[in-house]
């Protein structure tokens, strides 16, 4: 009974990742042909029923909805197939002779035409022979037998446990060709040696896949590089085409991006494959044999300057999209300036202009009271006229001339208090606004 709290949800398919495509043990001698497909998501339920067609000839039942990894016998041959992230990987397996050469394989056991069908591109394909060796390696007469008189490569492996040989050329079959020699290898081992020379092949071949488009994208890369800086270089003449340079640069922008955006899945795996490569040529820990090249020194001197390559077009292609969001940048920047100077001088322009308005108000006010003093007087001259002409001792001028200081008052404190009042209702306007 479990003392533990509930697992978490990913726990069991964690643990169980570390044991994720382990190798086959071997006897020697030993057949074997590998292919690595790349599938497309729309490719994988063609795959599906194409290893489902593949069983069913040979009564085995399919491996359950999900699975990843699987191993089991097809009649004269071993089937061992692992899905990964964007290819299948297949290798077959099939009993061998102690004087085996290429021109028997292991995928030659397959029913005719099965192969070829698999859904999905291939990327690399290979095949292999396990055989006994001997205390020295064979010498380059006997090489030249297995790969056409190519140059070949290899080292010991595995501690001297065995030697490995091969000439990352493409025969006539469309497949590489390896030649693992057993010295003394476990059964275990000898499966690790043989999956690690195929993973080899596989991840040297998906990495490199990035390598066209990193050629394609040089020329576009010069080019936008050109044109940055002759846009640099107008923004520094403060020409005036703000505009028309911002414009430019937003077109630079989209272009960099879009670069970025076909391209980086590529280059990101690139990096990942390699690194790969890498530990999987470490992983057979190498031993110089007189006269021939190691596979790590192989891929030091002919893969490693073309990962080089694409990791060097990726990193331009990110500092192209920092340059270029950096003079869009400093431009909106500058732009940004004119345009405050423009409102502020727009601003102090309606600032005058209100200061005129005030004035002409003041002045229209000063005439308003002139006039209505002028017409209040002569209202009140007129009353005192016809005062006067009814028998009051009224004396016309003197009222006329009382009442204009009066009026005029008056008048001045009557516009005072309705300016106020419409200056006391504007501000409760613009209070409730800014609430």
């Amino acid at each position: 009974m479990s003392m533990l709290p509930s697992n978490h949800p990913e726990r069991l398919a964690l643990a169980d990742e570390v044991h994720a495509r382990p190798p086959e043990p071997l006897t020697t001698p030993t057949r074997a042909s590998y292919v690595a497909v790349l599938m497309d998501s729309e490719d994988r339920g063609a795959e599906a029923r194409h290893l489902a067609d593949l069983f069913a000839q040979y009564g085995v039942p399919p491996p359950p909805a999900g699975t990843t990894q699987f191993s089991t016998p097809l009649g004269p041959v071993r089937l061992k197939w692992e899905r990964h992230g964007e290819f299948s990987g297949y290798t077959f397996f099939a009993p061998g002779q102690a004087d085996d050469d290429f021109g028997a394989t292991a995928a030659q056991l397959l029913p005719p035409g099965w192969l070829a069908q698999l859904p999905g591109q291939t990327v690399a394909a290979a095949h292999a022979l396990l055989l006994p060796g001997a205390a020295t390696p064979p010498d380059a007469t006997t090489l030249a037998r297995y790969f056409n008189g190519n140059p070949v490569l290899g080292a010991t492996i595995g501690g001297g446990a065995g030697h490995a040989f091969t000439d990352f050329r493409l025969h006539g079959d469309g497949h590489a060709r390896f030649l693992l020699l057993d010295n003394g290898f476990t059964l275990n081992q000898a499966g690790r040696m043989l999956q690690r020379l195929f993973e080899i092949d596989a991840y040297r071949m998906l990495a490199l896949l990035a390598l066209p488009i990193a050629r394609r994208q040089s020329p576009r890369i010069v080019a936008i590089e050109k044109s940055l800086a002759e846009l640099t270089e107008g923004i520094a003449r403060e020409d005036g085409a703000d505009e028309q340079l911002l414009q430019e640069l937003t077109r630079l922008a989209a272009e960099v991006e879009s670069g970025l955006a076909t391209s980086q899945f590529r280059f990101g795996a690139c990096r990942a494959y390699s690194e790969l490569v890498r530990t999987r040529i470490s992983e057979l820990r190498e031993q110089r044999i007189r006269g021939l090249q190691t596979i790590e020194e192989f891929m030091a001197r002919r893969f490693t300057p073309a990962v080089t390559t694409c990791q060097t077009v990726s990193q331009r292609l990110h500092d192209l999209s920092e340059r270029v969001a950096q003079a869009s940048g400093l431009l909106a920047t500058r732009v940004g300036i004119a345009r405050e100077r423009q409102s502020q001088a727009l601003l102090a322009s309606m600032d005058r202009r209100a200061k005129l308005q005030l004035r002409l108000q003041q002045t229209v006010e000063g005439l308003s009271v002139a006039a209505i003093s002028y017409y209040v007087a002569g209202l009140v001259g007129y009353v005192a006229k016809a005062g006067k002409s009814a028998g009051l001792p009224l004396n016309t001028d003197l009222l006329v001339g009382a009442a204009v200081p009066l009026v005029a008052i008056a008048s001045l404190m009557a516009i005072r208090r309705a300016r106020r009042r419409i200056h006391d209702a504007e501000a409760r306007e613009r209070a409730l606004a800014a609430h």
